[in-house]
């Protein structure tokens, strides 16, 4: 009798599904690479010439770092674009350096803030609200009410406290059109990525 009472004891208990909510300490990195494909990277000052420089030094990083890290790229030149979302298929990664086209025009503000809105895919970051920084600045006509932004209250942290991702920026030159350069090194400072160069 006694081992009946504990099977249907247990029967009960397994009927109820009774479970728990465990929190567990997650490690997970992710680092972007924020590549320039500018006309610039054309440039023979490295042999064969910038960007395929470029792209085997990003190839040589990805062989050497561990399998569970995962990297996203981003390339730009007048505009910004994923190319490749964070994943650690390195084969993926580097089909995505392979397919690289250049174009006019050097954004490395646009890449940084496209960067973070993929690490941060829920933090709201909007590049076509900060390109058109300028539009809002001149004003809005009286008979226009200017859109409302929305945004979750954000609290900066710590310059470089973040340290479960990182952009890697490769280029070779300057900001000509774009999303300023330090304002956009700013918005990654704020929320504590480091971004390399």
């Amino acid at each position: 009798p006694v081992l009946f009472l504990l099977a249907m004891a247990a029967m009960l208990l397994a009927a109820s599904r009774p479970f728990a909510v465990v929190s567990l300490p997650m490690t997970q990195e992710t680092i972007m690479l924020a590549m320039d494909v500018s006309g610039s990277m054309r440039a023979t000052d490295v042999q064969p010439n910038r960007l395929v420089a470029a792209q085997n030094a990003a190839k040589a990083f990805l062989a050497q770092l561990p399998r569970d890290v995962k990297v996203g790229i981003v390339a730009f030149a007048g505009s910004a674009q994923v190319v490749q979302v964070p994943t650690v298929n390195r084969e993926d990664l580097v089909s995505a350096i392979d397919r690289f086209q250049m174009q006019r025009g050097t954004a490395i503000g646009n890449g940084i803030v496209l960067s973070l809105a993929t690490i941060f895919p829920d933090a709201g970051i909007d590049l076509n609200a900060m390109g058109n920084a300028r539009e809002r600045q001149r004003g809005v006509a009286i008979d226009q009410t200017p859109p409302k932004d929305e945004k979750k209250p954000f609290t900066p942290v710590a310059p470089g406290s973040y340290g479960s991702a990182a952009i890697i920026l490769l280029t070779d030159g300057q900001r000509t059109t774009g999303v300023d350069t330090l304002e956009a090194a700013k918005l990654a400072a704020d929320r504590g990525i480091r971004v390399y160069t």
